[in-house]
């Protein structure tokens, strides 16, 4: 083989090997979707106008898998702006459709500092044998803990009550300054992302991240993503539902942020090497949108999963996922 033909064999090989380096795979919704829960009979709180919204999905001690999602615009008693608190569901697998109402699983305790109907998105992170529940209860995120899965008690301060931090404290009460909590840990360190936003003094929202080392101190907050508004929806809501995964085999972190919920619902993909950054006003490290709002990734084995609100939020639905 002459020299020459040996020099381009060998850049080809080069350049197919960077190429492939540089390759960011995508996720993919893989699978037809499944319902796994619908719009519950809520009895007294019944309203023509509830709606399953933003949930969280485990595996509980026994096995089953437990779905407790926030339902909005019910006749819950709260405040002027909130009736809202967490329902759940039971399934026996993933893969089982129409999961088992259980009724109404978390409310705010207001003697505790929560707003009256102000629950909101739950997140359980799971160690050591011990299940973390994470909510937002409308103005701050929370955290409660228990043994089964199943069952959660409020992890009381040193002011008394179960709140972990803030974002812009001297809002006004219309807005929502911490929601949607999720967890993933790193080391020994934990990344809670959420959500924020403002209508005064501007209009606007963001993804943020705090870390801690003990799940109960909380560094100060970084913005980690600011997207575009999404169609005539207001940029209050361009960040909202914020869910990381993180892919060893490429040492990217995913972010997955909701733009719009309902018929038109969208949600913007990023990708990182950096856990504390997926792009502020830019898209250098946007890999795509799904077609869905509030997701939460699920692994099982080696497969993955993707659970999202129905269309017509009017329920949560599940599909198999892949990186393409």
């Amino acid at each position: 083989m002459g020299k020459s033909i040996l020099f381009f064999l060998i850049s080809l090989l080069c350049l197919l090997t960077v190429r492939a380096q540089k390759h960011i795979p995508s996720p993919t919704i893989a699978s037809d979707w499944w319902r796994i829960a619908s719009n519950p009979d809520l009895g007294e709180y019944q309203s023509d106008k509830q709606q399953p919204v933003d949930f969280g999905i485990w595996r509980a001690a026994d096995g089953t898998w437990q779905l407790w999602s926030c339902i909005r615009r019910s006749n819950f008693p709260g405040s002027p702006h909130t009736t809202r608190f967490l329902y759940g569901w039971e399934g026996e697998d993933l893969t089982a459709t129409d999961w088992t109402p259980k009724g109404v699983k978390w409310v705010a305790d207001p003697e505790l500092g929560e707003t009256p109907g102000g629950m909101q998105a739950p997140y359980v992170f799971i160690e050591d044998g011990t299940y973390y529940l994470f909510y937002g209860d409308w103005k701050r995120i929370c955290l409660a803990k228990g043994r089964d899965g199943k069952h959660f008690e409020r992890i009381l301060g040193g002011n008394g009550q179960p709140d972990l931090f803030t974002e812009h404290p001297t809002a006004s009460h219309t807005n929502n300054t911490a929601r949607d909590p999720m967890v993933i840990k790193r080391g020994n360190t934990y990344y809670c992302y959420y959500t924020s936003h403002l209508s005064d003094p501007v209009n606007d929202g963001w993804a943020f991240c705090r870390t801690s080392l003990n799940l109960r101190d909380w560094s100060q907050s970084v913005k980690v993503s600011h997207t575009p508004p999404y169609k005539t929806n207001s940029p209050r809501y361009s960040d909202e539902c914020p869910h990381v995964v993180y892919l060893p085999e490429h040492d990217l972190y995913y972010l997955f942020v909701t733009q719009l919920y309902g018929t038109d619902s969208q949600t913007t993909v990023y990708a990182s090497p950096n856990p504390m950054y997926f792009g502020l006003d830019d898209e250098a490290r946007k890999v795509g949108t799904l077609p869905i709002a509030a997701p939460e990734i699920l692994k099982v084995g080696d497969q993955y999963y993707i659970a999202a609100l129905t269309p017509g939020l009017d329920g949560v639905q599940v599909a198999k996922l892949e990186w393409r």
